[in-house]
């Protein structure tokens, strides 16, 4: 089937004139539970975005958990032109899929595209699926609209979408990299499109209405690990301050929002960009939770850090990732091990609780790079004591389609299978979804960690989990937490940290929140 002839709308559908069905279904699957479902930032863009030029049925996973049922009635009750669908890597894999080929099977003639941070990296493995038509790769906006003109003119210009992955007579074309845009800056989101915005707001330890907000977009660093660096190739923008008090004026008083989850890639960024967002914040005093780097926070000015305990920040995520100055070099983080715990004892100074998440195991030496963290994440403890430790695998994820990049690709070059051959990443979408490279991708697993290490990480998080239950959980009980800080401080303090079955069994019954798994 061609791609044009693919643009007609819905089978049996197809009653209304041409500029009726001018209709996109936009789409972001299951990847979590209704109760800790946040706004999908990704489809809101692009329906706004899209306004005044194609009507669009905004369909999340999250809120409706049968939301495949409910994006099949909505293209047989609506001529539908193409569904977008938004794919991170990981769990939300699955949902995609079946969604996909369940409207491949029920609407054949309907195109199907994939956007956001998974076809971003994998573009090959989204085309090998028959059921996915394009993949698009990076920001999605422009490249989506550009594609739907295209395919309503017959697709004579597909080779000239930036930012698109198609197939030309069978064969997978990527065209040119888009360039960074800050156009959405200038857009309002449409929250009221969701229906009722008011059930994306959760409980959590910030506050009793905590919202979910992107303020900049991309990032300026290149870590090698990461799908951000792909994504936005280096480029960060910050939007004015008369945006940020236009979006805080909506989610305060017409949703009564009194907490925020900032999920900028990296918040603070440059202090002049940061300064005019913290004024702002400052006014407001609403409880935050950020991204932010170390070496940023270090570099902050005392006038900075007053602003900072005037806006209420309580907590920063800071990727620390390693003790090692050697993999922090190699990986392109461009920070120290010595500016972590700098940034630590500023965050003490200034009431905020630093988030640290590392990265455990790394090929070149997985057992004593390990074991090494560990000490590092202890000695952390001693300077404060109330910071919260994230623990992952790591997994460098597959180079960009589309780009080159010679730092990923030397880094992924490197890694080796249980059996010490080259690894060799999934072909195909559906590979990655299969239970190992779902593991791979939310790094908790990988090919050349050892049983007896993977048992030796996962002693150590309960240990220390239950040493210092996390502040964010707001639902286990404070006799459970207290509970588990005694039956752990002996294995902790002395680092007998193997089979904790005691903790184990303790956890369960207490109910002990992982934020790793459920979030703020």
């Amino acid at each position: 089937m061609t791609a044009d002839s693919r643009m007609h709308g819905s089978d049996g559908a197809g009653t209304k004139s041409r500029k009726a069905r001018r209709h996109v279904v936009l789409v972001n699957p299951t990847i979590t539970k209704p109760r800790s479902a946040k706004f999908p930032l990704a489809i809101l863009n692009i329906a706004a975005a899209l306004e005044g030029r194609y009507e669009s049925t905004l369909i999340d996973g999250n809120a409706d958990l049968n939301f495949i049922s409910t994006v099949l009635r909505t293209i047989e009750a609506t001529p539908t032109d193409l569904m977008g669908v938004s794919v991170m890597g990981g769990p939300q894999l699955r949902s995609a899929i079946a969604l996909s080929r369940a409207v491949r099977a029920r609407f054949p003639r309907i195109p199907i595209v994939w956007g956001g941070h998974f076809p971003t990296l994998c573009a090959d493995a989204c085309l090998a699926m028959p059921y996915i038509d394009y993949a698009v790769r990076g920001q999605g906006e422009e490249t989506l609209i550009e594609l739907l003109d295209a395919l309503a003119a017959g697709a004579p210009s597909l080779g000239a979408v930036a930012g698109l992955t198609w197939r030309r007579d069978g064969v997978v074309v990527h065209n040119f990299r888009r360039a960074f845009s800050t156009a959405s800056h200038a857009r309002t989101l449409p929250y009221q499109r969701l229906g009722d915005p008011r059930r994306y707001l959760s409980k959590t330890y910030l506050g009793r209405r905590t919202s979910g907000y992107q303020a900049a977009l991309g990032c300026r660093f290149r870590c090698t690990f990461c799908g951000v660096a792909a994504m936005f190739r280096g480029k960060t923008a910050l939007p004015a301050a008369p945006r940020l008090e236009q979006d805080l004026d909506y989610l305060t008083e017409r949703l009564g929002v009194d907490s925020l989850l900032f999920y900028d890639n990296n918040f603070f960024d440059r202090e002049a960009d940061t300064v005019p967002v913290l004024e702002v914040l400052s006014k407001r005093g609403l409880p935050w939770w950020c991204f932010a780097r170390a070496d940023a926070l270090v570099g902050l000015s005392a006038s900075s850090w007053s602003l900072v305990r005037r806006s209420r920040l309580r907590m920063a995520y800071i990727g620390a990732e390693s003790p090692s100055d050697w993999l922090l070099h190699d990986a392109r983080k461009g920070t120290r091990a010595d500016q972590t715990l700098e940034a630590v004892e500023r965050c003490r100074a200034n009431n905020v609780i630093p988030e640290l998440s590392f990265m455990l195991a790394p090929p070149q030496d997985p057992e004593g790079e390990t074991e090494r963290t560990f000490e590092y994440i202890r000695h952390i403890k001693r300077i404060h004591p109330a910071t919260e430790i994230m623990l992952y695998v790591y997994a460098p994820l597959p180079p960009a389609a589309g780009v080159r990049d010679p730092h990923v690709e030397r880094a992924v070059a490197s890694l080796r299978d249980s059996t010490g051959a080259p690894l060799v990443f999934p072909a195909t979408a559906e590979g990655w979804a299969e239970s190992p490279w779902l593991a791979y991708w939310c790094h908790t697993d990988t090919p050349w960690l050892t049983e007896r290490l993977r048992r030796r990480i996962r002693d150590f998080t309960t240990v220390l989990g239950c040493r210092f239950p996390t502040i964010t959980d707001v639902r286990s009980p404070p006799w459970g937490k207290s509970a588990l800080r005694a039956l752990a401080s002996w294995r902790y303090g002395l680092r007998r940290y193997g089979g904790p079955w005691e903790l184990e069994a303790a956890r369960r019954l207490v109910r002990l929140w992982d934020p790793r798994l459920a979030g703020l």
